[in-house]
C-alpha cells in the first residue's frame, strides 16, 4: 500500500493551493460577512477544471478519481470552506447529470456546468424528509412527453442562484418507498418554480440556501436521469462521494486552522516567552496534528475504496465522514482556543472556519446516521478490511 502522492497528484494540489491563495483568501471574509455568492471566482475555478473534477470526459469533465478530487478540495477548503463546499456540491450534481443524463441533456448542460459558466444544485432534502430521504413526497407525473412536478425541497445550496436542479422526486406510489423515486435534470428557472427567502445561517454564508417549491413544473420526458425508479440508488451513489467531499472540506478547514495556530504560537508571547515554548501547548498542537493526519488518511482510503468500486466503500465513506467532520471541528476549535480572545474575533479566520465547519457534522447524512450505516454492516457480520 503506497501512501505517497504521485507527481501528478502533487501538481493538482499545488495548482489548487495557488488558486485558493490568489482567488479565495483575499475575499473569503468579505463574502462571509456580506453573504456574497462568488460566481465569478467559481467560474475561475471552472477554468482550471475544478467544477467538473470527476465528471466523465464525454460530459466535459476531467474524469479524475475521487482521490485526486480530494486533493483539490482540501487546498481550497483550507482558505474558504463555505465556497469550497458549494463547489463540491456542484461537482456532485454535475457528475450525476454527466453520468446518467440522456445524450441531448448531457450535451446541453455538461460542458457549461464543468466550465463553471453554469451552476447546479442537488435537490434531495425536503421539509419532512431529511435523514429519512426515502420518505420524500415531491412527485413527478408523466403526462405525454413531459413530467409534471409538484412538491417542495428544503436546505438547497445555491437555490435561486444556480441554473439547473438535479432533483429527486417520486414517480411511484407512496407505498413504493425508495424504489419509487426517480432523478431529473430541471432547468432552475422553469415556470412554476418558486424560491423561498435566503436562510439566515450560522456559517456557509458565501452560498445561498433556500427552500424550493414546484407548482406544476413541466419538463421534457428526456430530462429523466437513468430509468424510472433508479433515483434513490443514484442519490445514494452521489452521497457516498458527497460524504467524502464534505469530510475533505473539514480536513482542509482544520489544516488551515492548524497553520494559523502554529504561526500564532511563534508570534504571541506570554509570561516572557512565545506560546510555542509552553509544553502544554506543544502537546495540544501535537494532538491536533495527529487527529488531522488520521482524518486525512481515512478520507483518502475511503476515496480509494470508492474509486476501486469496493463492496464496503459506502461504509468507509460513512466512517470517513463521521470521523473527519468530528475531528476536523475539534482541531479548529482547539486552534481557536490557542488564539485566546483573538480567536473569537474576526481579526483572525478561526471563528469563520469554525462556523463553516460546524454544519459538516449535519449534512450529507448526520453523523448519527453515519453510525447507523457503520453499525448495520458490522452487525451483519461483514468484515471491514
Amino acid at each position: 500500500m503506497n501512501f505517497e502522492l504521485t507527481p501528478d497528484q502533487r501538481a493538482f494540489a499545488h495548482v489548487a493551493h495557488d488558486f485558493a491563495q490568489a482567488e479565495l483568501a483575499p475575499h473569503a471574509a468579505r463574502w462571509d460577512a456580506e453573504s456574497i455568492f462568488p460566481r465569478e471566482a467559481i467560474a475561475k475555478a471552472g477554468e482550471l477544471g475544478f467544477c467538473g473534477l470527476y465528471t466523465p470526459e464525454n460530459a466535459g469533465g476531467l474524469g479524475l478519481p475521487r482521490l485526486d478530487a480530494t486533493l483539490v478540495f482540501e487546498q481550497l477548503a483550507a482558505v474558504d470552506p463555505s465556497t469550497t463546499a458549494f463547489i463540491t456540491i456542484h461537482n456532485m450534481a454535475t457528475w450525476l447529470l454527466g453520468t446518467w443524463a440522456q445524450d441531448a441533456v448531457r450535451e446541453q448542460w455538461g460542458p457549461a456546468l464543468c466550465s463553471g459558466q453554469k451552476l447546479a444544485s442537488y435537490c434531495l432534502t425536503e421539509p419532512g424528509a431529511g435523514s429519512d430521504a426515502a420518505s420524500l413526497k415531491t412527485r413527478a407525473r408523466l403526462e405525454g412527453g413531459h413530467y409534471v412536478i409538484n412538491g417542495g425541497k428544503a436546505f438547497i445550496s445555491g437555490a435561486g442562484s444556480t441554473d439547473v436542479l438535479v432533483l429527486m422526486a417520486r414517480t411511484g406510489d407512496a407505498e413504493s418507498g425508495a424504489g419509487g423515486i426517480s432523478a431529473f435534470a430541471v432547468p432552475a428557472q422553469a415556470e412554476g418554480i418558486h424560491y423561498g427567502q435566503k436562510e439566515q445561517k450560522m456559517g456557509w454564508n458565501s452560498q445561498p440556501t433556500r427552500q424550493i417549491s414546484f407548482d406544476n413544473v413541466r419538463i421534457p420526458a428526456n430530462h429523466l436521469l437513468g430509468r424510472e425508479g433508479e433515483g434513490f440508488k443514484i442519490a445514494m451513489k452521489a452521497l457516498d462521494g458527497g460524504r467524502i467531499n464534505i469530510a475533505t472540506c473539514s480536513v482542509g478547514a482544520a489544516q488551515g486552522a492548524l497553520d494559523h495556530a502554529r504561526a500564532y504560537m511563534h508570534e504571541r508571547k506570554q509570561f516572557g516567552q512565545p506560546l510555542a515554548g509552553f509544553q502544554a501547548l506543544q502537546f495540544k498542537l501535537a494532538d491536533m496534528a495527529t487527529d488531522l493526519v488520521a482524518a486525512r488518511q481515512m478520507v483518502r482510503m475511503a476515496a480509494a475504496k470508492l474509486d476501486a468500486g469496493a463492496s464496503d466503500a459506502s461504509t468507509y465513506c460513512a466512517m470517513a465522514k463521521r470521523f473527519a467532520t468530528d475531528a476536523g471541528f475539534g482541531v479548529i476549535n482547539d486552534a481557536l482556543q490557542l488564539h485566546g480572545g483573538y480567536g473569537y474575533t474576526r481579526a483572525y479566520p478561526l471563528e469563520r472556519l469554525l462556523r463553516d465547519a460546524r454544519v459538516h457534522q449535519i449534512l450529507e447524512g448526520t453523523n448519527e446516521v453515519m453510525r447507523v450505516i457503520i453499525a448495520r454492516r458490522l452487525l451483519r457480520g461483514d468484515a471491514l478490511e
